[in-house]
């Protein structure tokens, strides 16, 4: 089990923004493979304080993480659905949080950046089913690939650092600071020769099919991500990521209510009163329940276990089934003599038990 990240950085969930870069800036100076050369467990520590600051120095992925902790981020299966960072991509994402120490962070023995590809982003969408049982969807993206053939060069502005210093005069003195080379853009190449059907960039947009697993009781708007199926960089870059947003299809009969689900049973008057054995959907499959003798219009069945699955492998929810009973609008003759009669037969007054539950309770005991 993945540790929290709020523990791995020695911090509260309460705590600010500053804090929290504070706190991964220790972790990680602390553990720096430059600190710590040969240490597999301190790069495992460094890898992991990472992730953690990744993810709580982001006010949308710390909202869905106190929500729904890893899972949020867990199930593109395969590819890293949010698995250890690895050290280009910490070095190429929070390099300046340093302030140039160790060496500026660099990444490699070079000192060269490694410019990481833009990601891309796409919707899948899911039916309630799906959502319930978990599935492996196959979709086709574009992205863009380095073209075969491409030759790079080291840049000469930066001379392959990926970065440039400048030197500023403030009234406390020669301030000196570091910015990306607006030449190669950070990757400390430029080409050198490229195939003719490539982009400035080195570059060919390609269809590509990408197979995302995703988990039981994802929730419509949650993203996960799959590791390195965005765009390429160039040169010796890393490519990007492909962000997967699930969308939830309406159902016909069945309506979610976090890991709940409501079906609406209509029964005729007839079947009220003499009790009947019904077949109702279920996300699963068809389930058969029986309805007592003198059901009450209102009442609620709850099917323990018939629900969407937590996503937190925290068991699953329940289908509340609504029984409503359908009151004709047009009679016959003889159906309305019955029925006339009935209005003084003291056994159609109603009379509801003091067990009976009213309309509050109802809707109470429903959301507890």
């Amino acid at each position: 089990m993945k540790k929290d990240f709020y523990e791995i950085l020695g911090v509260t969930k309460s705590a600010t923004p500053e804090e929290i870069k504070k706190a991964y800036r220790k972790k990680a100076i602390e553990f720096h493979p430059d600190k710590n050369p040969g240490n597999a467990a301190a790069e495992e520590n460094f890898k992991v304080a990472a992730e953690a600051y990744e993810v709580l120095s982001d006010g949308n992925k710390k909202a869905k993480y106190d929500q729904y902790g890893h899972a949020a981020f867990d199930g593109a299966g395969g590819h890293g659905g949010h698995g250890h960072m690895n050290m280009d991509d910490i070095f190429s994402q929070f390099g300046d949080i340093f302030g140039g120490g160790f060496g500026g962070f660099g990444g490699n023995s070079g000192g060269q950046r490694r410019v990481k590809g833009s990601n891309l982003r796409i919707k899948v969408k899911l039916t309630l089913e799906e959502v319930a049982n978990g599935v492996e969807k196959k979709v086709k993206v574009k992205r863009k690939i380095q073209a075969p053939g491409v030759k790079y060069k080291t840049c000469a502005t930066c001379n392959g650092q990926g970065q440039v210093l400048k030197v500023t005069n403030t009234i406390l003195g020669r301030m000196q600071s570091a910015t990306t080379c607006h030449v190669c853009g950070g990757s400390g190449q430029t080409i050198e020769s490229k195939p003719a059907n490539a982009d400035a960039h080195g570059m060919l947009l390609e269809d590509e099919t990408v197979s995302i697993k995703i988990p039981a009781g994802v929730v419509d708007g949650m993203q996960l991500k799959v590791s390195n199926k965005g765009n390429d960089a160039p040169g010796n870059g890393i490519p990007g990521d492909l962000i997967v947003a699930i969308e939830e299809l309406e159902h016909e009969f069945l309506k979610r209510e976090g890991e709940n689900l409501h079906y609406d049973l209509y029964i005729s008057f007839s079947e009220a009163v003499l009790g009947v054995s019904k077949e109702i959907e279920a996300v699963n499959g068809k389930v058969r329940i029986k309805l007592d003798e003198g059901i009450q219009s209102g009442k609620i069945l709850r099917l323990k276990g018939k629900g969407i699955p937590s996503i937190n492998n925290y068991g699953s929810g329940d289908l509340l089934v609504h029984v409503n009973v359908w009151t004709p609008k047009e009679l016959n003759k003889e159906q309305r003599q019955f029925f006339e009669k009935a209005l003084t037969d003291e056994n159609f007054i109603p009379n509801p038990e003091k067990s009976d539950k009213s309309f509050f309770e109802k809707v109470k005991d429903m959301f507890s």
